[in-house]
């Protein structure tokens, strides 16, 4: 940090500030002056004065790469921790660490064995009779190395760092001289060693090399003593257990207290490289912790590390503990050029040390009393306080003190400041003593002192003194692991350290006795019970009678088959498809897969029976149907002490098998993130199996094994180090929360959050303030025992209290929290409430310790009985490590509400007790994944405290509540709440108040629970591999054939409706994703009824979990915020600030950034690289229609192979409707079979489309295109270079012409491989391109595909499906790829066999209007070359093939349709499609020829006609001919497809759709023609989000000039903002707007009549219809004045005429006579917000008179 500066204060602001807040505090009555650095630094409205309880787990990371000589250990170099628990052997079950040497001895130094640096002898043997110095309190000891094992070398060691006679009273630390050369000082063991030439494999440690006493014997001579009894001296100090706390870094000079934190060998950080050389620090500076501390002051104090040299501490240091919580924030000085150019800092804006010490007193005055420092929450404060006041001001060392009690005197008394002049043990030392002579149980201390040390010599050091009962207590645990606190439990349970609590407990709050009272009730019945349902709680009934009461039966019609879950074999190899450049799918018939799950049988018995009941074995041939339902647990690994076993046997089958692709998928793989080397048994749980079987070599090297990571947490996976690459991360869209699935909705972490916003009277998110009250109390009565122990307790009479009062004891009301007393009444009565038959609601009991929940279950049990209530809920064990365990009277009820008849039936998942009133109370250290029925109302989670703090810890326990609810639950309070973002609102999904209804008559109804899957297996992100799909969504049993893909992608539903199998039987059910499960009969409702409500789970949770999930909605720092999980640390000192919307890719570069793996976590010794064959899956389910279709791999051509009858196509109307769901966005074109008076129904239901495309998941044929990432053995050579081949081998050729359209000649350039240049005639010389070859009509050979196929494509190049040797059969072809000229690199390094057509430079920017245009152009101007060729060899030109295919980039694949059959379909390839078309009679008189669009609905019903005149679009086959004087729209982005439809219609061109072909698209989440990221053209400081209505302005404004171009701004404006243009036309079809030769999306809510003003040309009849405005773009001279007259406008219709310029805007007005009948303003004049150069677009409008 750097020493005080001298000087006076030379910051204005810092001056004014000063003065001001001086003034203040001199004038206030309050005596509570504001903070002098509040308008500095911290924002009132962001860090409020009441700041609730934030408590974090503290971060252990030191970064790599320390300086030398700075970290310090005690006063000691640290040296990598190398002496971190001095006085106790490192733990058995850990690994030896690894030693750091110190390198090599300096030059001329002896190394050799038994002698020091010097070269002096110090063997024993050698120095037995030589005389020897030994100073005042030191002794002479043996070291004892395994170099030279046979010798004992004789060192002199201070007394005070040995333990006396007895084990005891050894310092910690070290202290020596060398006997050899006499050289004196040595304060670090280390040191010491490397001089002595100790030589050691390990870390040096005086416990385990200093062996022996040395004694003179009768003659004099040196010789071996007693042992050196280190033991007794670690086991008194440490005592049992041993607390691990986490490992700690002190700052550059601070010296850590050697005993305050026994630093566990479980978890130390090593430093990568380097040596840190020892640096000395002042001899005797030592603290004696008094005796009896924590009894006397009933606080354990806690020494939150600042900056400066901290004392040795001995005596009673078990009552002390020292945090590095905040340490890392005064590290600045450590932070990188690049890491502060990354925040935007310079080096010369570091804070001072002065300027820290006032920053960390503004920020602990200002925290409340139910709070404690979080360290995320002080780094902001400090990189606010760099960003605002570079470097602070300066502050001499006479001004310090006063200042820094200045700024603790607005605590009112909660902060104070202890200035010391020698050292901070002096000022610790004082306030220890201060503790102890004060009165016993003192309740005026302060929360925190400040020691400030104004030393001249070391410049000013500080630190902090937590003495505040609440925040030391919780600093002070939240420094445990998990497995530390729960080992702490143990201890406390198994001592009886618990016994004073315990007895309290024993009597009720009205002081009685429990037990008896309890006995009184039990006799009181005589042998009665109440009746478990169809009652209340004064209903009595004998036990025997109750015992065998049983719900009505019922049917179990959807119970078991109701399962919607996703194909887990599709959703793997779809991930495959899109990203991994190393699976070789190609070559794989076959498919098979294992998951491993955490070691819970629930979790094993809910994964197997996905895979039952999902088909997926029978479907993928692993298994037939008869052996699939025994055996699909046998696809099901635990993660327990059998894994290795069934691994070696599922290894062995891997290689055996080299053709079949394997799957090994490890869910929830954040649960066990151990490393195999730190692996131990901890809580009974083994840690490391899962690096041990996902990371071993023989899983890392198989070439057809795809390991597959599923996580909800998958920031405990993207760390520096991750074995992952970014680009194989797969994350469902961030707003999928809030999309539809049937009648539900997800309601997750963030809606937990922000329900807080509701303001309900009775919120789903809940702190028990009157709970919080209760344990403070006790925490201060018993400050020895954990947190969690005396919540446990208190909870176990709180819920043993509220059955006691409601059946009874109602005196005992009073006593209880109104939120127990709601939960265990609601318990109680839901059962008997009428239509109920028996069903009640799970209560689920979080309680991490096995022993308390043990506890816990046994006490409630037993109070319940004794109360009558055993037959009216259960009380159930949930442990990860038993099965469970359930009287046979609940399962017989269970069994009636099931109709099942199975005997010995018995619950194996938590889902099977659905409807069955329960407390479960759910124990382990980590929640694991098990998915909990929909019955589940309420999660206690009070238990979870501060030793919670890591955003993976809290999250996980939270999400046991999240689920799918009704979306009205969600609406209802939404309604009230204005949204925050109209952009993101409108992407949302639906917002209609009658969008259940809707639902209901379109869908059918659904039946699927909202269970959710447990936060271990994705509750927040909800996605699954045990979501294994329903047998009633099978996809095609048959294998893929040699050649085929056994690989599935998303499909684009081209209906946007749900899709079914045509197989399908079954009752149908909503998508509802991997979170759904089966249906509670109680709510389950009939096909035509309305669904049930479904509400969110409520929570209870502690106040430190509660402050942090109301984060994101209050002023703290949010969850999302915290350290990712505790075997994760922060990468550097400083960050910028995460912000909840950073989610999916964004999140994961994040942490990828910022966090780094710590040296226990699986990854901390990753290869360099990430590994090319995993992948991660995470994210909320894709609510999406995930219906598989049965597609045969045969490639049969159509039964049907009709032709269109060129007469009849003739005679059929031309459909205007553009009716794909891509255009689902876009204004409706008027026909005249539009209802009169009716809207459209398009427009009706516009608002309730969801706003992302339905997609399906489909399995891949042999005939799908591939993209960049497809390999096999057919198609290699068609789309690698082979290693000869060089880029060089591809020719340039320039192809000039002439555009009519363009006025002027353009310039195209072809890539042109060498192989492909046969398709292509040239020169005599062979350098000149002159045509591209064509083919004629009346060829013959069945193997010519004819047509030229174009594909323009941009930012797609790993991405598009380019490859199409499959879906050409392997057929020669030409194809060729349209790219702009700035990615034409990229494009050639993946396609390196493909031609590429370069677009002019003038088209870089352009939308695919333009691609299309060229493709046209170019294809026409060779059209009449090479019939120009041809006919000078005597062809007829009308012989020349006139026909190109134009194709996006996202085709996959092709199907044929039997017309008689309309389940049957059948996949074909884009040979067999083009070959038929091209085929057709008389093909040179239509103008467009094309396929319909694959959709859901075609599995249930063809269309009426083979043939349709209509739109046609993606693929298409275009006679350039006939369209010769019909161009694509260059400037058009989007839409120009139905734009250039519509004008060739009205030219009287035929364009003919064959419907018994359809075209699958594959969803492409990259590339394409997407949005322009419109920012302003000149660059601003602080750039606010720009809005389609900012996208024009008035001419020659100052408004903010766009950097994008005019006509992409138009559209974009024109598609949200009709309704100020039309405001007459909005939800108007009847009186649509008239569009003069263009069609143009102005909005969904806009209906749009096109009219062509060409002679002859094809228009609607528009006799009797009246238009609600006028739209005339770039309108030429065809369009004049009397055509306009012959419409006829309502009365306010509106104008609105484009033009390129204000002065052709100017003479459009004026030559079309428009002032006539349409009357403007001047301010009605706008332009497309470019500057001049950009040549904008003008608009006028004006209003018909």
């Amino acid at each position: 940090m750097g020493n005080s500066y001298a000087g006076q204060l030379k910051s204005a602001r810092f001056e004014e500030a000063l003065h001001n807040s001086i003034k203040a505090s001199l004038r206030s009555s309050s005596g509570d002056p504001q903070p002098i650095f509040t308008q500095l630094y911290l924002e009132p409205d962001q860090y409020p004065g009441n700041m609730d309880d934030v408590k974090p787990k503290v971060d252990l990371y030191m970064p790599c790469g320390e300086p030398k000589g700075q970290d310090l250990l005690n006063g000691r170099a640290s040296n990598g921790l190398e002496e971190l628990e001095e006085e106790e052997d490192s733990d058995p079950s850990s690994p030896p660490l690894p030693y750091l040497h110190q390198g090599p001895a300096p030059d001329g130094c002896c190394t050799m064995d038994g002698f020091c640096q010097a070269g002096k002898d110090l063997r024993l043997v050698s120095m037995a009779t030589e005389p020897i110095e030994v100073p005042a309190g030191f002794e002479l000891v043996g070291a004892k190395s395994s170099s030279v094992p046979e010798h004992i070398l004789v060192c002199a060691v201070d007394r005070r760092f040995l333990p006396d006679e007895n084990g005891k009273n050894a310092l910690l630390g070290f202290s020596g001289n060398c006997v050899g050369c006499g050289e004196k000082g040595f304060r670090y063991f280390t040191e010491f060693s490397n001089h002595i030439n100790l030589k050691l494999a390990t870390q040096p440690k005086k416990q385990k090399h200093l062996k022996y006493y040395l004694v003179k014997n009768s003659q004099g001579a040196l010789c071996k003593g007693p042992l050196i009894c280190w033991k007794v001296s670690s086991a008194m100090i440490s005592g049992p257990p041993k607390k691990r706390h986490r490992g700690w870094h002190p700052n550059p000079l601070v010296p850590v207290p050697p005993t305050a934190i026994p630093v566990p060998a479980i978890r130390p950080i090593l430093p990568v490289a380097g040596v840190l050389q020892p640096q000395p620090v002042t001899a005797g500076e030592t603290v004696i912790v008094p005796d009896n501390l924590l009894n006397t002051s009933g606080v354990r104090p806690v020494i939150l590390i600042g900056h400066g040299t901290l004392p040795y501490f001995y005596g009673n240091v078990g009552d002390i503990v020292v945090s590095p919580l905040l340490v890392s924030c005064y590290k600045g000085n450590q932070l990188t050029e690049k890491t502060l150019a990354s925040l935007g800092l310079t080096g010369s804006q570091l804070l001072s040390v002065e300027t820290m010490i006032l920053l960390t007193l503004q920020y602990l005055a200002r925290l409340g009393s139910e709070q404690i420092p979080l360290r995320e929450e002080f780094e902001q404060i400090v990189l606010k306080a760099m960003l605002v006041c570079p470097g602070g001001p300066s502050i001499s060392p006479a001004q310090l003190p006063w200042l820094a009690r200045l700024e603790a005197s607005v605590s009112g008394g909660s902060v104070q400041v202890l200035v010391t002049y020698n050292s901070l043990g002096e000022g610790i030392s004082e306030s220890l003593r201060s503790l102890c002579d004060g009165p016993p149980y003192q309740q005026c201390l302060p929360t925190y002192v400040v020691i400030v040390c104004t030393s001249k010599m070391s410049g000013n050091e500080f630190c902090v003194l937590a003495l505040g009962k609440y925040q030391a207590r919780a600093l002070a645990e939240g420094m445990l692991t998990t497995n530390e606190f729960l080992k702490e439990i143990s201890y406390e349970l198994i001592t009886g350290k618990v016994s004073v609590l315990a007895s309290h407990f024993k009597t009720t709050s009205l002081g009685d006795n429990l037990d008896k009272q309890l006995v009184r009730i039990q006799r009181r019945r005589k042998g009665q019970v109440i009746q478990p349902f169809q009652g209340d709680v004064t209903d009595h009934i004998h036990s025997q009678d109750a015992a065998t009461m049983v719900p009505p039966s019922e049917s179990a019609s959807g119970w078991i088959d109701m399962i919607i879950t996703r194909s887990l074999l599709s959703q793997v190899c779809s991930i495959a498809d899109s990203g991994s450049q190393s699976l070789d799918l190609g070559r794989f018939c076959k498919v098979d897969f294992l998951v491993l799950v955490p070691p819970s049988h629930i979790l094993v018995n809910q994964t197997a029976q996905r895979i039952r009941q999902s088909g997926v074995l029978v479907d993928l041939g692993i298994e037939d149907a008869s052996s699939a339902h025994q055996r699909s647990d046998k696809y099901v690994v635990r993660l327990d002490g059998d894994v290795h076993g069934k691994m070696e046997a599922f290894m062995r089958k891997v290689k055996q098998n080299p053709y079949t692709l394997f799957v090994l998928i490890h869910d929830n793989s954040h649960v066990d993130l151990t490393s195999a080397l730190s692996g131990s048994v901890c809580h009974g749980e083994l840690q490391g199996l899962a690096d041990r079987v996902v990371n071993c070599q023989e899983v890392l090297e198989a070439m057809n094994l795809l390991v597959l990571q599923v996580s909800c947490f998958p920031f405990t996976l993207q760390t520096r180090q991750s074995r992952i690459s970014v680009h194989n991360e797969v994350h469902w869209p961030a707003n999928t929360d809030s999309l539809v699935s049937g009648p539900l909705v997800y309601f997750g972490l963030r809606d937990y959050s922000s329900s807080l916003q509701w303001g309900v009277a009775s919120p789903i998110l809940r702190c028990d303030d009157a709970f919080e009250k209760m344990i403070n109390t006790l925490l201060e009565r018993h400050p020895h025992l954990h947190s969690m122990v005396i919540r446990s307790y208190l909870l176990i009479q709180q819920y043993t209290e509220a059955m006691m009062s409601l059946t009874s004891s109602p005196s005992l009301r009073d006593h209880i929290t109104p939120e127990t007393l709601a939960m265990v009444e609601d318990l109680i009565s839901a059962p008997g409430r009428e239509g109920t038959k028996g069903r009640g609601h799970m209560l689920l009991v979080r309680v991490p310790s096995l022993q308390l929940a043990m506890l816990a279950r046994e006490r409630l049990e037993d109070v319940r009985d004794k109360l009558g209530l055993q037959f009216c809920f259960a009380v159930l064990l949930g442990s990860p490590a038993a099965e469970l365990s359930l009287p046979r009277h609940f399962a017989n009820r269970l069994k009636a509400w099931r109709g099942c008849e199975i005997e010995d039936w018995v619950p194996h998942t938590y889902e099977d007790l659905e409807g069955l009133p329960c407390i479960v109370i759910l124990t382990g250290k980590d929640p694991l994944g098990e998915t909990f029925p929909r019955s589940l109302k309420y999660c206690d989670l009070r238990l979870i405290d501060s030793s919670y703090l890591t955003r993976t810890a809290l999250e996980q326990e939270v999400g046991l509540a999240c689920s799918y609810v009704s979306l009205r639950v969600v609406k209802e309070p939404c309604r009230s709440m204005a949204p925050k973002d109209p952009e993101t609102d409108k992407t949302s999904g639906p917002q209609d108040p009658d969008l259940e209804l809707h639902m209901d008559l379109e869908r059918p109804q659904s039946t699927g629970s909202a269970a959710t899957r447990g936060p271990g297996s994705l509750a927040e992100n909800r996605v699954s591999s045990s979501d294994i799909p329903d047998s009633s969504q099978k996809p095609s049993t048959s294998s893929c054939p040699p050649g085929g893909k056994a690989g599935s992608i998303m499909m684009e539903d081209g209906m946007g409706t749900t899709s079914s199998s045509p197989r399908r039987v079954k009752q149908e059910c909503d998508s509802l994703g991997s979170a759904t499960s089966r249906p509670s009969n109680s709510t389950q409702c009939g096909r035509g009824s309305k669904s049930p409500r479904v509400s969110p789970r409520t929570v209870i949770l502690s106040r430190a979990a509660y402050n942090l999930l109301a984060g994101e909605s209050g002023s703290q720092l949010s969850s999302f915020s915290l350290l990712p999980h505790a075997d994760v640390g922060w990468s550097s000192p400083l960050r910028p600030l995460f912000t909840p919307n950073l989610q999916g890719s964004e999140q994961s570069l994040f942490y990828r950034q910022w966090t780094v793996a710590r040296q226990h976590h699986a990854d901390h010794e990753a290869p360099p690289g990430p590994h090319p064959r995993r992948l991660l899956l995470s994210g909320p389910p894709q609510v999406r229609d995930h219906t598989d279709i049965n597609i045969s791999p045969l490639a049969t051509p159509p039964a049907s192979t009709q032709w269109p009858d060129i007469e009849e196509i003739r005679k059929l109307p031309f459909d205007l409707f553009p009716r794909d769901p891509k255009f689902r966005r876009a204004s409706a074109v008027y026909t005249d079979k539009m209802p009169k008076g009716l809207k459209d129904p398009k427009l009706e239901g516009e608002s309730k489309m969801p706003a992302k495309r339905e997609t399906v998941s489909m399995r891949l044929s042999m005939f799908a295109a591939h993209n960049a990432f497809h390999h096999c053995d057919q198609c290699h050579q068609y789309c690698e270079a082979s290693p000869a081949t060089q880029l060089s081998e591809c020719t340039f050729h320039a192809f000039t012409f002439c555009s009519s359209m363009l006025g002027e000649e353009v310039q195209l350039h072809f890539i042109i491989p060498k192989a492909k240049e046969q398709h292509f005639v040239f020169s005599q010389q062979g350098s000149h391109l002159e045509s591209m070859r064509l083919p004629l009509i009346s060829a013959k050979d069945l193997s010519l595909l004819k047509s030229p196929i174009f594909t323009p494509t941009t930012g797609r190049q790993e991405h598009g499906l380019l490859n199409i040797f499959h879906a050409m059969e392997g057929t020669a072809h030409l194809h060729i790829l349209v790219v702009k000229q700035y990615e034409m690199h990229h494009y050639r390094k993946y396609w390196p066999n493909h031609i590429l057509l370069v677009l002019p430079a003038m088209f870089n920017s352009a939308g695919v209007g333009a691609a299309r245009f060229m493709i046209k152009e170019l294809s026409y101007h060779n059209l009449e070359l090479e019939r120009n060729r041809l006919e000078e060899q005597g062809v007829k030109r009308q012989d020349v093939w006139p026909f190109i295919v134009m194709m996006d980039d996202s085709c996959v694949l092709w199907n044929a349709h039997q017309p008689q059959d309309s389940s049957s379909l059948t996949n074909v390839s884009l040979k067999t499609v083009l070959q038929h078309m091209e085929a057709t009679p008389k093909i040179s008189l239509y103008a467009v020829c094309g396929a319909r669009k694959w959709s859901s609905a075609l599995a249930r019903r063809l269309p009426a006609r083979p043939f349709s005149r209509c739109h046609l679009h993606d693929f298409v086959m275009l006679n350039v001919e006939l369209t010769q004087n019909v161009q694509y729209d260059l400037n058009r982005y989007s839409c120009e497809e139905v734009d250039f439809n519509l004008r060739a219609n009205s030219s009287g061109l035929l364009l003919c759709r064959f419907n018994h072909f359809s075209l699958m698209k594959k969803q492409i989440l990259f590339g394409g023609h997407k949005d322009f990221l419109v920012k302003p053209k000149l660059v601003m400081e602080n750039p606010t989000p720009i809005s389609p209505p900012q996208y024009i302005c008035a001419p020659d404004s100052e408004h903010t000039l766009l950097a994008a171009p005019a006509q992409f701004l138009l559209e974009k404006f024109l598609q949200s903002c009709s309704h100020r243009l039309f405001p007459k036309a909005v939800q108007n079809s009847s009186n649509p707007v008239l569009s003069i030769d263009s069609y143009l999306n102005i909005g969904p809510e806009v209906s749009v009549c096109y009219v062509s003003s060409r002679p002859h040309s094809t228009n609607l009849d528009h006799q009797g219809l009246v238009f609600s405005g006028l739209l005339l773009y770039l309108c030429d001279s065809f369009v004049v004045s009397g055509l306009l007259k012959k419409f006829s406008f309502l009365k306010g219709a509106t104008l609105c005429v484009i033009c390129q310029d204000r002065n052709s805007l100017r003479q459009t007005i004026v030559r079309l006579e428009l002032e006539d009948k349409w009357q403007f303003r001047l301010r009605d004049e706008f332009q497309t917000a470019n500057c001049s150069e950009d040549r904008p677009l003008y608009f006028l409008t004006g209003r018909h008179v």
